[in-house]
């Protein structure tokens, strides 16, 4: 594989990343690539240790476009493969460790992976509920015992590898809280149009990004990848904690970060955030679950740089920007559909709705899916194609509606519109009012089954610290504030909201402890 300037390479329409990899090694020199709590590599070393791992790989027979399995905490082991899968012509499919044995036994299939990185921590794990252990039928290679010894000798390079626009690059396994997650198969075509074009404007050779959000997540790699392809440093944590990321950020000098909505809250609620240096910082993300325009405003008066907020989901579509710092008029909103992007808002019928009104949304970009794994007619039910002119496009599986000025505030799911007496009624809106009680630190509604009306809303709130709120009085000041048909028929306060790993709100559980307690 030839050297070629990388930075010359990220202006292509389209280019591989194995080049870029190899390109920022010969430029880079001795500056740090990958960074945990125990290893850091160079940028040689990174390259040399990928093209390594992806050696062995192809000497096992790993077939272009197979996929090999990741699984555990997130370090740098852990991106080294899902590095060298991609350098050795296969695929990357990081498995959720917050999935049951079934469950990733089920993905592991799926994957047709013939082997499995995985961390002795849950490699223990996993093998104490199974007599035969987890998984015999894969190679095993404990990411944090092994991969050294396990990987090509010293000097020994893979077999070239050009990637064409369709080749697989990784499948990312949905977070479903019940089932076998889906596989959403992205190709190289896809992640260059929307990594190289991030690492190009984005990023630079000198920025460095501290990843707190796990390795097999989408909502990492929108940060992991263009942070890496534009030739900068990823610091990467295994678990987050506040503290710990407050002084890495500052000790790091971090330039860039990638948050989740509950993480901000963490950190700015951490009781010395105020005494660390985090002016480095250009430039802090943020997406996966709502980000209230409250909490947006607190970012931004506290933290240093630029708060981006991206909307969109692991399949493609279409893709949302706020750029907070710049429209502090619109912090209701996801922003504006990135370039190159389009969204439709459709009402019940199909047609295509104006400003001001809410429907379902779809989007349509370069940047799609190749579809889920061996599910076509899941991949089938995804999309939605224009009867005027045969395009498809991703059904976002959201409601929503687009300002005069093209931004787009979000409604709520189209999963969790509540049908009450034939009205329906949008959780976001009942939440905004929660939010306004004092003391309420969050807020979240879902529908329940009623006899009355087919379904009620029911809220939920959690309280500030030292707050001891009244769960009847703040309903009935929310509920004077509502319209007849939208009003709350109970309100429970709980210790915590319940959320994935990556901090997604769990509704299904907020509907089972309702359920439970009328």
């Amino acid at each position: 594989m030839g050297t070629i300037d990388p930075a010359a390479l990220l202006e292509q329409d389209f280019g591989s990343f194995p080049a870029l990899i190899a390109g920022w090694a010969k430029v880079r020199g001795a500056i740090p690539a990958l960074v945990d709590e125990t290893l850091e590599l160079t940028w040689p070393e990174m390259a040399a240790q990928v093209e390594r791992i992806a050696a062995r790989l192809q000497a096992d027979g790993l077939a272009r476009g197979q996929s090999v399995a990741i699984l555990g905490a997130s370090s740098v082991n852990y991106a080294l493969v899902y590095l060298a899968a991609i350098r050795a012509g296969g695929c990357a499919a990081p498995l959720t460790t917050s999935a049951s044995a079934a469950q990733l036994q089920a993905m592991a299939a799926d994957s047709g992976a013939m082997h499995l990185f995985i961390d002795r921590a849950k490699q223990d794990e996993l093998d104490a509920l199974a007599d035969e252990g987890f998984m015999p039928q894969l190679h095993h290679i404990l990411l944090d015992e092994e991969l050294e010894s396990w990987m090509a000798p010293v000097g020994v390079a893979a077999e070239p590898f050009h990637p064409v626009e369709g080749d697989r690059f990784n499948i990312i396994y949905s977070s479903g809280t019940t089932g076998t997650p889906k596989g959403i198969v992205h190709s190289h075509g896809m992640r260059w149009r929307q990594m190289a074009f991030r690492a190009a404007h984005n990023y630079g050779a000198h920025s460095r990004t501290l990843t707190s959000t796990p390795l097999y997540s989408n909502t990492t790699m929108a940060v992991f990848l263009p942070s890496l392809f534009g030739g900068g440093c990823v610091s990467i944590m295994g678990k987050f904690d506040a503290g710990k990321w407050l002084t890495r950020a500052a000790a790091e000098r971090v330039t860039h970060t990638m948050l989740v909505p509950v993480q901000y809250r963490r950190l700015l609620d951490h009781p010395d955030f105020d005494r660390f240096d985090l002016s480095s910082l250009l430039v802090k993300y943020c997406t996966s679950a709502p980000f209230s325009a409250e909490q947006k405003r607190a970012v931004l008066d506290r933290m240093p740089g630029g708060l981006i907020e991206i909307y969109g989901m692991t399949e493609g579509g279409v893709a949302c920007m706020l750029l907070a710092h710049e429209h502090p008029d619109k912090l209701h909103t996801v922003g504006q559909p990135a370039p190159g992007h389009s969204l439709k808002v459709l009402g019940e019928d199909g047609s295509e709705l104006p400003p001001g009104q809410a429907g379902e949304l779809v989007g349509r970009s370069a940047a799609m899916m190749l579809g889920y794994n061996n599910q076509p007619g899941k991949t089938a039910e995804a999309l939605w194609t224009d009867p005027a002119d045969g395009s498809q496009w991703m059904r976002m599986g959201d409601i929503g509606r687009v300002d005069e000025d093209g931004f787009v505030e979000l409604v709520g799911r189209a999963k969790d519109v509540i049908i009450s007496g034939g009205f329906n009624i949008y959780p976001v809106d009942l939440e905004v009012e929660l939010l306004k009680e004092p003391g309420v630190a969050e807020a979240a509604v879902v529908g329940v089954e009623s006899d009355q009306w087919g379904e009620t809303p029911v809220g939920f709130v959690t309280a500030q610290p030292g707050v001891m709120l009244d769960s009847a009085a703040v309903m009935a000041a929310v509920n004077a504030r509502l319209g007849k048909t939208q009003r709350l028929s109970a309100l429970r306060i709980i210790a915590e909201m319940p959320r994935s790993h990556i901090g997604k709100l769990l509704k299904t559980d907020l509907r089972e402890i309702a359920r439970n307690t009328s």
